[in-house]
Parts: C-alpha cells; sequence; structure tokens
C-alpha cells in the first residue's frame, strides 16, 4: 500500500527520491524554498563518478588545508570563524583523514555511484526523457610528475576494484582529444565515468513528475517541524501546513538546520563551488579535471562549463570574483589557446554542496523519528549520487532490500 510521503527539498537528490517513490506507487509532495531553478544541482560539473573512490577526507588534506586558507585563490578554502559547529565538525573531518578511513570508505562509493550510472542509463533508454547522456570517461590530467604519480595510484587502486583505467601520454591525448590541444605531462583516463548536462536534465525531471502527479511546493520554507510519539506529526510552511506518513530530509546544506529542530544531529558545511559557461566553441569533447589546481571542464550539451574549489564557509550565496577568476586562469592554463572573457566571468554561477566530515553521505533512517529518512551529504558528488540515492530511500520507505549495503551511509553511524 501506498504511503502519503513529504520531501523537504528539491535538488538532484529530492527529485530522484520523488521518481522512484512515484513509481513504487506512493503519494508525493516535493517543498523546496527555492522555485527549483538554481541551486548546486543546476550549476555543477554533471559528472557521474565510478572513478571517485577516494573521499574527501583523506590524508594530507587537512595540511593542505591549513596552507591554502592563506591563499585567495586556492582551491580547497575553509574560511575560519569562531562557530562552535565548524569547529566540531572541522575536528571530526580531521579524525578521519587517515588511510583506514580511505580504504573502508572505497567499495561504498564505488558501489553507489556504479548503482547510479546504471540508472542514469535505465532512465536514459526508459523513452520518459531526452537528455544529453555521455560515457565517453574522465580524464585526470596533470601538469607534473608527481601529481601524475599520485593520480596514477589512484588509477592502479582502482583497477584493483575492476575500473578499466588507463595512463596516457602527450600523443594519446591529441589523439582522444584532438581540438583541444591539453597542455599537460599526461592524464589519467577512467572509462568508468559519464557526464551530462544538469540545466536539461533537472527540468525534464521536474516536469515528469508534475505529469505524474508529484505534488510541487515551490517558494516554500519550512518553519516548524511537529513531532510526537517517535514520529513527526506534521510539517508547517508559511504558505500552510502538511501530514505526512513518512517525511524525506534531503535539503542539502540545509538539512542540518532542520534536524536540529527534531532534535537530530547530522554533521554538515556548506561548501561552495562555482562555475563558469562557455557558450562558444572550445573544442573540448571529454570531461577533464585539472588535477593540481582541483578544477574541472565539462563539455556539455551545447556549451562547455567550467567548475571547481570547495569553499568552506558557511550559508551564502555570495561570490568570490578573485576564486571564479582563478578557475578561469587555471583552465586556460591547461589548455593552448583557451580563452575565457571578463564578461563570461561576470556571468558565473555559485552553489552549496552539503559536506560530511567523513567524505559520505548521509542516507537512511534515524533511530529516535521512525518515519524520517536522511538523504545529503554527497559533497561534489550529489549529481552522481542522485539516482541510487533515491533508489535506496524508496527501497527504505517500502520495506524493500537494499540494492546495495548502506551501513557506510547510515545518519547514526559513529562520527
Amino acid at each position: 500500500m501506498g504511503k502519503n510521503v513529504g520531501i523537504i527539498g528539491g535538488g538532484i537528490i529530492g527529485l530522484c527520491c520523488a521518481y522512484y517513490l512515484e513509481k513504487e506507487g506512493h503519494q508525493v509532495t516535493v517543498i523546496d524554498k527555492c522555485n527549483f531553478n538554481k541551486g548546486a544541482s543546476y550549476v555543477n560539473a554533471g559528472y557521474i563518478t565510478p572513478s571517485h573512490i577516494i573521499p574527501l577526507s583523506a590524508p594530507g588534506v587537512i595540511s593542505k588545508g591549513l596552507k591554502w586558507m592563506l591563499n585567495p585563490v586556492s582551491p580547497f578554502y575553509m574560511k575560519p570563524r569562531l562557530d562552535l559547529d565548524f569547529l566540531k565538525w572541522t575536528w571530526k573531518f580531521k579524525s578521519f583523514a587517515t588511510k583506514t578511513h580511505v580504504e573502508r570508505s572505497i567499495k561504498p562509493l564505488l558501489d553507489i555511484n556504479i548503482l547510479s550510472r546504471e540508472l542514469y542509463q535505465d532512465l536514459k533508454t526508459s523513452g520518459d526523457f531526452d537528455f544529453h547522456y555521455q560515457h565517453d570517461g574522465l580524464l585526470m590530467a596533470y601538469k607534473t610528475d608527481k601529481m601524475g604519480e599520485e593520480e596514477w595510484k589512484v588509477g592502479r587502486r582502482a583497477i584493483e576494484e575492476g575500473l578499466e583505467v588507463s595512463l596516457l601520454s602527450p600523443k594519446d591525448l591529441r589523439q582522444i582529444e584532438p581540438n583541444a590541444q591539453l597542455n599537460v605531462k599526461g592524464a589519467v583516463y577512467f572509462k568508468s565515468d559519464a557526464q551530462m548536462t544538469p540545466t536539461e536534465f533537472m527540468p525534464q525531471l521536474l516536469n515528469h513528475l508534475q505529469l505524474k502527479g508529484v505534488s510541487i511546493k515551490a517558494e516554500e520554507t519550512v518553519q516548524d517541524i511537529t513531532t510526537q510519539a517517535n514520529k513527526v506529526r506534521s510539517i508547517t510552511t508559511e504558505k500552510g501546513q502538511y501530514k505526512f506518513d513518512e517525511v524525506v530530509l534531503a535539503s542539502g546544506a540545509w538539512t542540518q538546520k532542520l534536524a536540529h529542530q527534531l532534535g537530530l544531529k547530522i554533521w554538515l558545511q556548506a561548501g561552495k563551488g562555482y562555475s563558469i559557461n562557455v557558450n562558444r566553441p572550445t573544442g573540448i569533447s571529454l570531461p577533464t579535471i585539472f588535477c593540481e589546481a582541483k578544477a574541472a571542464v565539462s563539455p556539455m550539451n551545447g556549451f562547455t562549463r567550467f567548475a571547481g574549489t570547495m569553499e568552506i564557509g558557511g550559508i551564502n550565496h555570495d561570490i568570490s570574483k578573485v576564486r571564479v577568476k582563478a578557475i578561469a586562469k587555471a583552465a586556460e592554463s591547461y589548455y593552448h589557446n583557451l580563452s575565457i572573457t571578463d564578461a563570461e566571468i561576470e556571468a558565473a554561477n555559485c552553489g552549496l554542496r552539503p559536506v560530511s566530515p567523513d567524505g559520505l553521505p548521509y542516507i537512511g533512517r534515524v533511530p529516535s523519528l521512525n518515519n524520517i529518512t536522511i538523504a545529503t551529504g554527497h559533497a561534489m558528488m550529489g549529481w552522481s549520487m542522485g539516482p541510487a540515492t533515491g533508489k535506496l530511500v524508496t527501497e527504505i520507505i517500502s520495506d524493500q532490500p537494499n540494492s546495495i549495503a548502506i551501513n557506510a551511509f547510515l545518519p547514526d553511524r559513529k562520527m
């Protein structure tokens, strides 16, 4: 029997939850404080990344972060501030930056990314959508031998996990990317990865949900959540009150605030990222990450997107032109004859990604409230993990076996 399910959050995670829940026969309402047209789900690189088997909290990240704090154009930036949640999150992040944690995170990250890639392929062939989907792999391009060795170490580890990975020379790169003229020493090529155009898929998914009878509540901010006897009883916005059998918290970087209202401890920080769209031919045909600069390029449907930075600085949408220019400068240094204009830089966008201290998402129920499911904390892989998260949430709410093991993602795991 279908349940009445309310989803708080209308990004890629929330809408994918709605898609699979509706498909399973549940009555679904999605509530979002925006108008379903902006945020990290619209400005990201669109990567589907089985290659990303290493969590953000890895050895060396904190030491680099401390050094990068002094650099206004650094790719990873933690803004120092006297905020207790931030300080505790930073301490927990540091405690997870170990080889042991990295090793135990590899399989869960790989499993959820592969499941998501398979589900995206199913969506593409379902006949319900017509979106750009490109499964040509991902280049990890490097300029120094040291970085090349580091990336190839990850590549070899991915090969052990069954992924197809190869090491490419400049000559090899000229053959597979003949029009882009990469200015690098080489690249690690992950053939496992795919890529999409977020601004194309999100409206299609939203439209599909509306056609299927999903109730879409735009520009409604949750003001109060009432609980009684270990259950959420009602959700109040400025426009009304709702009662649901089940509630999904999928509001990205804002989930922590909602969780606090429920007495739940979900450790999250907002990680801001920026993107620049270039609406003219660039010659770039393969998604590429610039290893030293920690920035990325995505050839999308009709334009090229350059994206980057992880800026842990609280919830705000202030755009740092210095950091945007750093992304443009980095991109220009990785390609001969690439130029990004001042007007393109001026039109840059940003989005906030929910970052957990251990680099793994939160997916699952919480012990204290038996009709709440959490779906957040995906950091840079929200797009990649969207369908898999929606599928797993639906299985939880429908009392079905999980497609993959989710122990590593449970919200009440030790932090």
